[in-house]
C-alpha cells in the first residue's frame, strides 16, 4: 500500500517529511487554503513524487506550476469535467516532455452516484475519494468506506478524508475487503498536524510503517 501526506507548507518540516520517503508529497495551490504553498518545493528522493493539488485552475496556470515545481501528478479537487481533464493532458504533452498522473477527486456522500465516474476513465490516472465538506479537502473525518463496495471500475484510487492513526484497525480491516482490491493509496493531512501545514513527523512515520505492512 502506497501512501501520500498532502498539505505540506514549511520548508524545514516538508525535509523532515521527506526523509521518510512517502510515495507521494503533496502541496496545496489553491489560495483560500490555510496550506497554500508557496515558495520553492525542495528537492526529495526520485522514491517520493510530488504532487500539486488546485481546484479549478486555469489549465494554463496548473501546467506552469508543473514545470516550476517538476511535479509527477496533479489532484483536481473541484468540479473539473472530463474536457477539462483531457485538454489539461494534451496541453501538458505540448509544453513538456514528462509524463504527469492526473489523480481526480470525488467527494462522497451516502448518496454518491458511480456512474459520473466513467466519463473520466480514459483521462485520468487515478481517482481519489475524500470526504464531502464545507472545503475541498483537510476537513478531518472520515467517509463511510463502505460505499467503495459499489466500485464499478478497475482504475487504481487514493482513500482520504480524515485519515489519523486511529483509523489503523479500520484501515487494516478495509484493506482486506473486496472494495479496496484497486486502492492504491492511502492520503493524510489534517489528522497528522500541529497547525495547517506542520505535520508531526513521528507520528507519520508511526502511520507508515503499519501502512507498509498492508
Amino acid at each position: 500500500m502506497k501512501f501520500k501526506v498532502c498539505g505540506m507548507k514549511y520548508q524545514d518540516n516538508i525535509n523532515a517529511v521527506a526523509e521518510l520517503q512517502p510515495d507521494y508529497l503533496g502541496f496545496i495551490f489553491w489560495k483560500p487554503s490555510s496550506r497554500y504553498f508557496e515558495g520553492r518545493i525542495p528537492d526529495t528522493s526520485d522514491l517520493t513524487k510530488k504532487v500539486g493539488v488546485f481546484v479549478d485552475a486555469p489549465k494554463e496556470d496548473i501546467v506552469k506550476k508543473v514545470k516550476q515545481h517538476q511535479l509527477q501528478a496533479v489532484q483536481l479537487h473541484g468540479k473539473e469535467s472530463p474536457g477539462y481533464c483531457l485538454g489539461l493532458r494534451q496541453l501538458s504533452a505540448k509544453e513538456q516532455q514528462q509524463h504527469m498522473d492526473i489523480i481526480k477527486v470525488f467527494s462522497m456522500k451516502e448518496d454518491f452516484d458511480f456512474s459520473i465516474l466513467k466519463p473520466y476513465e480514459t483521462v485520468c490516472d487515478f481517482y481519489m475519494f475524500d470526504t464531502k465538506g464545507k472545503l475541498p479537502g483537510g476537513n478531518g473525518y472520515t467517509f463511510n468506506w463502505e460505499l467503495l463496495k459499489d466500485y464499478p471500475s478497475t482504475k487504481p484510487y487514493f482513500l482520504s478524508g480524515g485519515i489519523g492513526l486511529e483509523s489503523n484497525e479500520k484501515i487494516a480491516s478495509f484493506l482486506k475487503t473486496e472494495a479496496a482490491q484497486y486502492c492504491h493509496a492511502v492520503d493524510v493531512n489534517s489528522r497528522f498536524e500541529i497547525k495547517p501545514g506542520l505535520k508531526d513527523v513521528e507520528k507519520l512515520k508511526t502511520f507508515k510503517k503499519i501502512i507498509v505492512k498492508n
